[in-house]
């Protein structure tokens, strides 16, 4: 039996002396079998709003749970114990859940633990998600109401669906088993993570987005976030259904992209700025070279020629980093049309004002700000950040000569997320810059329920760049500039 994906005996043995267990283990108390009342022990009070009925059948899933958690465990450390981890590796799916249902029915039978059907079923499944997946977090890698997984340590583990936090069952053995899959994830893209690199940035295989950190710093246990990678790309029809802008904003939008104007898209952290950026994306020519340069790979262009690359932290030794930096000034040399920055945070913002300053025109990036005026004064601190000794005027002008547009993406306290503004630069008045808003977002109410009720109306301003348009074939409606009153 296993001949095809268990170790050879003797080498078992050598490997792990002490890893079988022999059948006079007591076995398990069974699921929801009570605990034997301690005499004069004090009985626990029912919980507000729960009947003592309630309470036993919710203690009786806690055990069984437990129960589970512990049999996984066991049968966890007896699979690597047994199967020829180098031979799974090619193996398909269906026969190695068949091989790691075999050797968990054996294992049961010598542990003499009995378990029902669905039982049995649930840990098969956990078992080939511990070996070959993410342990506890593959069920919710797997949901596509999941946008946001979130680990505070190995008992508390949030999900986010339709914009809202919600707190799962889900649930690790320990630290250490949390740990385990930390290290599993980071490894994969020869990245690493202990104390004296207590956090990284990673990808997973799907492409989601995946930061941890750990103790010392993780004071309370691991803290794990994933930003889930979403299978289909969402275009400007899909938002506009959505209702993240409207019809009108979506023309104007592929107008300013297919004319070449810079655009920063500006926004606090989950309001969508990566998932903006693609939409913007696809008004993009396919006859256009596009470079891309990101910390971790996610803009899903949909262009023919797009090239993309990803920074690189230090080794062990501290060397062989590649920043974003690095990637951008390269990039200047490999003959783009356009530059796309997934995301400018520092000193690189410096050669990304330079290539939209040098005939890079259409590059866009993402910042972190809370609208377009606290964008630029963002970009003014970067580049004073980056240790550049320049005229604040002289900044302010660099800045109001590169980028055209900054397109603002909030989420709101109802977990919408709405393009609620969008800004033109048009210049230097004297020491300021000089903007003019031609949307926005304007909020009427809220519902009983929570929905913020609004609507996006135009401010009446007409674009700067509307001969910029018209010359190059597009022929905006005034009516979209009208406001609603």
């Amino acid at each position: 039996m296993f001949s095809r994906f268990k170790k050879d005996e003797a080498a078992a043995k050598r490997a792990a002396p002490t890893a079988a267990v022999t059948s006079a283990s007591p076995a398990l108390p069974a699921a929801g079998a009570a605990r034997p009342a301690v005499p004069g022990a004090r009985q626990p009070a029912p919980a507000p709003g729960k009947s003592p009925a309630d309470m036993v059948a919710a203690d009786r899933e806690k055990k069984r749970k437990e129960r589970l958690m512990e049999l996984k465990v066991e049968l966890h450390r007896r699979l690597l114990d047994n199967l020829n981890l180098a031979a799974i590796e090619t193996a398909s799916e269906t026969s190695l859940k068949q091989e790691i249902a075999a050797l968990t029915s054996e294992a049961l039978d010598e542990m003499s633990v009995a378990l029902n059907k669905d039982d049995r079923i649930t840990l098969n499944q956990e078992l080939y998600d511990e070996v070959m997946g993410l342990g506890p977090l593959e069920p919710l890698l797997k949901d596509e109401t999941v946008n946001d997984i979130l680990v505070n340590g190995p008992n508390r583990i949030f999900v986010e669906r339709g914009g809202k936090l919600v707190l799962t069952d889900v649930v690790f053995k320990n630290e250490r088993h949390l740990l385990r899959i930390i290290d599993k994830i980071v490894s994969a893209v020869g990245r690493r993570v202990d104390e004296s690199n207590p956090y990284c940035d990673a990808r997973l295989a799907d492409g989601s987005r995946f930061n941890c950190m750990v103790p010392p710093i993780a004071v309370d246990g691991s803290l794990v976030s994933i930003r889930k990678f979403k299978k289909d790309k969402l275009g400007i029809p899909d938002l506009v259904k959505f209702g993240a802008f409207t019809e009108e904003m979506a023309a104007y939008l592929q107008a300013a992209v297919s004319t070449r104007l810079n655009i920063i898209v500006s926004g606090g952290t989950g309001s969508g700025k990566t998932t903006t950026l693609n939409a913007l994306s696809s008004f993009i020519d396919n006859h256009e070279r596009v470079l891309t340069i990101e910390d971790t790979a996610e803009l899903q262009l949909q262009q023919v020629h797009v090239g993309r690359m990803e920074s690189r932290p230090a080794n062990v030794e501290g060397k062989g980093a590649v920043t974003q930096r690095d990637c951008l000034r390269n990039a200047l040399r490999m003959r783009p049309d356009r530059i796309i920055v997934g995301e400018t945070r520092g000193e690189e913002v410096i050669d990304m004002l330079q290539a939209m300053n040098t005939g890079h025109d259409g590059s866009m990036t993402t910042i972190h700000a809370n609208s377009a005026r606290d964008g630029i004064s963002r970009l003014e601190n970067m580049i004073a950040m980056a240790g550049i000794e320049m005229p604040l005027k002289a900044v302010r002008s660099q800045i109001s000569a590169a980028v055209n547009l900054i397109v603002q993406a909030s989420r709101l306290q109802d977990g919408s997320r709405r393009m609620t503004s969008i800004t033109e630069i048009t210049g230097m008045e004297g020491d300021v810059i000089s903007m003019q808003e031609i949307f926005r977002y304007e909020r009427l109410g809220i519902e009983p329920s929570g929905k913020i009720i609004g609507r996006f109306n135009a401010t009446g301003v007409r674009s700067h760049y509307s001969d910029r348009f018209r010359q190059w074939g597009f022929e905006l409606p005034a009516s979209i500039y009208e406001p609603i009153v």
